[in-house]
């Protein structure tokens, strides 16, 4: 049996996790402390991340929301939740997403509702939940649906017909 290997100093075990990936600072300092660090040398650790460089929530978001935005089409909502759920201090998140920029969003929208579709989707109300759980504006999924000449139920304000 070999011997068991020494324990990686904290700042060691960051280089390694950063290494695999690029990491938020709330996600690097979960794991360091899901690995047994205290809680100062983790503090400490990230300093000294950050000062060389190593550690920028900043850039690290707005790459994050572009690949999730223009490579997965998804909306400013989901986008937002995602870094929410990593970690990211809200201001962050916010810088991140920029001003909304109308035109942008619809037509990321125009392209899942097309993506979906083409997969046999015809459905108004599934259209505008499948666009709602993507993450698209309210007012967007309304846009798409009125482009493509359909009215959700409920967007539209109708009600069945009474039956005789």
């Amino acid at each position: 049996m070999p011997p068991p290997r020494p324990r990686l100093d904290c700042y060691d075990k960051a280089l390694a996790l950063l290494g695999l990936r690029a990491h938020f600072r709330a996600e690097l300092a979960r794991k360091l402390a899901r690995a047994g660090y205290e809680e100062e040398e983790i503090a400490a650790t990230l300093a000294r991340l950050a000062a060389h460089g190593w550690l920028d929530d900043e850039a690290l978001a707005r790459a994050r929301a572009e690949q999730l935005a223009a490579g997965r089409g998804l909306g400013r909502r989901r986008v937002a939740l995602d870094l929410a759920r990593r970690g990211v201090e809200p201001a962050v998140v916010a810088a991140a997403l920029g001003p909304e920029e109308w035109p942008e969003e619809l037509a990321r929208a125009r392209d899942a509702a097309s993506r979906w579709r083409r997969r046999g989707g015809e459905q108004p109300d599934a259209l505008a939940r499948h666009l709602d759980r993507k993450g698209f504006s309210r007012r967007a999924i309304v846009a798409i649906l009125q482009e493509l000449g359909l009215e959700a139920a409920d967007e539209a304000g109708d009600e069945p017909a009474p039956q005789d």
